[in-house]
């Protein structure tokens, strides 16, 4: 285990949890200038752009189980490195739900019961989704989410463009799953919210970790298929040895 890779992928998933779900929660439906959907999925993008950018050359900036798993799967992530990576980013992201409950609740009206950025279906689908199209969204969407992640960072994909493409990936993902399940495709960032909402967002938390973990595995191992070439594995660059 690396400790500096982890904890860039604790940071990283922090800041995707807290800008992200942050944006959904102050400031969606903030009266009069609330950025609504399209800014949060908007936000979303550029907290996997920011910190790609930031921290792309240490850890990868997988910020998600899914992802983790995925590139694994495609055969551009180290199965040894799998399980401290994962347990990196739920720290992250329960941090950061921490830390936006914190400024949340002290709004006045503040009301964890309007669900605090939480995934869910049925009932709890912002659209009321059923648990099978909540299902279906977030095993396709997290599939050709990795599906770009894997094709962005190819050795022969143009240089220095993988965390626009990533980025952008990820808003376009939220625009069209928020409806349905107020987009995971990330069992971790999942996780943090769902922690202090409780109840029901726990009860239906599986499906943020089954159907995301799904999906990326379906999109390495097809894009994987697609391109046989063998490319750099998505960790980071190790620093240079001293010289002697």
């Amino acid at each position: 285990m690396d400790i500096r890779k982890c904890t860039a992928e604790a940071i990283g998933t922090f800041w995707l949890t807290f800008a992200g779900c942050g944006s959904a929660v102050i400031a969606a439906a903030f009266p009069e200038v609330g950025i609504g959907l399209l800014g949060v999925s908007l936000a979303f993008g550029l907290t996997v752009l920011t910190m790609a950018y930031a921290i792309g050359h240490i850890s990868g900036c997988h910020l998600n189980p899914a992802v983790t798993v995925g590139l694994w799967a495609g055969g551009r992530f180290p199965g040894k490195d799998i399980g401290p990576y994962i347990i990196a980013q739920v720290i992250g992201a329960i941090v950061a739900a921490a830390v936006l409950y914190a400024i949340a609740s002290g709004a006045p009206g503040f009301d964890l019961a309007k669900g605090f950025a939480a995934n869910g279906y049925g009932d709890h689908s912002p659209g009321k989704y059923s648990l099978f199209a909540g299902l279906v969204t977030e095993v396709v969407l997290t599939m050709m989410f990795l599906f770009i992640i894997m094709g962005a960072t190819h050795g022969k994909a143009p240089v220095g463009f993988a965390p626009i493409a990533i980025g952008l990936a990820l808003t376009l993902i939220h625009l069209v799953g928020i409806p349905v399940t107020n987009t995971s495709v990330n069992p971790a960032r999942s996780t943090g919210p769902a922690l202090f909402v409780g109840g029901w967002a726990l009860a239906q938390l599986w499906l943020f970790w089954a159907a995301p973990m799904i999906g990326g595995m379906l999109g390495g191992m097809l894009y994987h298929w697609l391109s046989e070439e063998p490319s750099a594995k998505v960790t980071g660059v190790a620093p240079a040895a001293p010289a002697e």
